[in-house]
């Protein structure tokens, strides 16, 4: 449940529905001295550039099992050199900051003219990196699946466009996820391409989520969204016999992990507020209304969990990590590390770590202690993999997710024929289309790897958002079938 306003975006972030990634620099030529490496100067970004056509034809969609499915595709990863890098080789930086890769990786992808250097093939990784070097990196991408639920239009005029979200997609390109998102959906399936975002809803939760035409409009909205006068109500359904008077929750809220989005209260958190009021009781789980007061990340689900009373199916704050007393009170009995490792195995267990978002390539990343602000809907602005987030607890532009295509380390591609030519199965600028599904890619792990789909029922949070309401406007989307009172898992 993510009401806060959307916070702002970084340089790198895309602009009304998504600033797309970094512009490559236009190559120039001039004299250079006998050994001298010429960096061309940064283009500078449009804030006005936004998804476009070219971006939703990277891939198409499919159906399967009651799931939406995005076919495998080349895409590329783009960043400037940080100025950490400048002066390191690139042998050095892979080795050291991207290490959920091996360095066998790079060398097979740079013999396969995937890494880039100012629009120049990298043919030796012992390359220095100056300052403005801009680097590209074509990997062969595989999206989790998301519901196969249509995203339903509540609302549009020549403002707004108000939609009910349904669980399991994101908001933006984030993380693995980029055409199964409601930008993405919206543009690709009902050609709504300029928009700007008002407010956030978590990737698992449902319900009313508005999109503003115009930066005017969006600028409008925004302050009312800052002053607190949005009027924000969501539905849940809770374990146990939650108390039929209206129960107030003020416990502060801090961060333990931004990579697998997990908070708890604290009293070092940052201060906030839910009115909850019960709707209906079942004999064995209850139906509650909640009025989130602030927007903090998860707060609702946190507060929850703290009262006794988690949200049935939430996959992270009922879960047996958390000890008998599942957080209740705030009782954990370990350590935040503690937690993480028993979260992460926990659902490793039950082959569900798609279901927080995450796979095994993200926990092994080397920048695991590098995430952006915004757990379980990570909407970051990455200059590296172009996703944009418009998080505002905390920021951090120098995530390392340019080693995206997970290799397995026993992958031998050492072995690979350096004078064979790791074609790509669509064009050099990483926009495959339908070759790219129907060819396994040489350097790609996903392609040789079986994973279980999750079910429909798991990509279903019991947490909606029913209802917003500003100044002059009020938009509402139905109770879902699990909030009606007679309701029976």
């Amino acid at each position: 449940e993510e009401p806060g306003p959307a916070g702002k975006e970084e340089e790198a972030a895309p602009g009304p529905a998504g600033k797309e990634e970094e512009v490559a620099p236009a190559p120039k030529k001039r004299r250079l001295a006998g050994g001298e490496r010429y960096v061309p100067p940064p283009r500078k970004l449009n804030p006005g550039v936004s998804f476009g056509a070219e971006h939703f034809a990277e891939t198409s969609y499919y159906f399967e099992g009651g799931l939406r499915k995005v076919r495998p595709y080349y895409f590329d990863f783009r960043t400037y050199c940080k100025g950490r890098w400048v002066g390191r080789s690139l042998l050095h930086v892979f080795g050291t900051e991207f290490r959920a890769q091996p360095l066998s990786y790079y060398r097979a992808a740079a013999r396969a003219g995937r890494l880039r250097l100012n629009e120049e093939p990298v043919r030796d990784l012992d390359i220095v990196l100056k300052n403005n070097d801009f680097l590209r990196n074509t990997v062969h991408r595989h999206e989790p699946p998301v519901t196969a639920q249509p995203i339903r239009i509540l609302a549009e005029d020549e403002e707004v466009v108000v939609v009910d979200k349904p669980s399991s997609l994101p908001v933006h390109p984030c993380g693995r996820f980029r055409h199964n998102t409601v930008i993405f959906i919206l543009g690709k399936e009902h050609g709504l391409r300029e928009l700007h975002t008002l407010h956030r809803l978590d990737r698992m939760t449902s319900g009313v989520l508005m999109f503003a035409k115009t930066a005017a409009v969006s600028k409008r909205i925004d302050e009312q969204v800052r002053q607190r006068q949005l009027e924000k109500e969501y539905v849940c359904r809770v374990v146990g016999e939650f108390p039929e008077h209206e129960v107030v929750c003020e416990e502060p809220i801090l961060v333990v992990s931004y990579k697998v989005g997990v908070c708890r209260v604290d009293a070092k958190g940052k201060p906030c507020q839910t009115l909850f009021q019960r709707l209906s009781y079942n004999g064995s789980s209850s139906v509650v209304r909640c009025l989130p007061r602030t927007g903090r990340t998860h707060q609702i689900r946190v507060h929850l969990q703290f009262l006794g009373h988690p949200i049935l199916n939430d996959p992270i704050y009922n879960m047996e990590a958390w000890g008998p007393h599942r957080g209740k009170g705030g009782r954990i009995g370990k350590t935040d590390e503690e937690l993480l490792k028993a979260l992460v195995e926990e659902h490793r267990s039950k082959q569900s770590l798609e279901v927080l978002g995450i796979g095994e390539e993200d926990l092994n990343s080397a920048g695991e202690s590098r995430d952006c602000g915004n757990p379980g809907d990570c909407t970051k602005s990455d200059p590296v993999n172009g996703s944009s987030c418009p998080a505002e607890d905390e920021k951090d532009p120098e995530r390392n997710d340019i080693a995206a295509c997970p290799l397995n380390s026993d992958a031998n591609l050492e072995t690979l024929d350096k004078d064979k030519e790791l074609s790509l199965c669509g064009n050099q600028d990483g926009q495959a289309g339908e070759k790219g599904w129907e060819e396994k890619d040489p350097l790609c792990v996903e392609c040789r790897t079986s994973r279980r789909d999750p079910s429909p029922k798991e990509l279903v949070m019991f947490l909606h958002a029913l209802r917003y309401k500003g100044a002059d406007f009020e938009y509402c989307s139905s109770m879902p079938e699990w909030a009606m009172e007679d309701w029976q898992e």
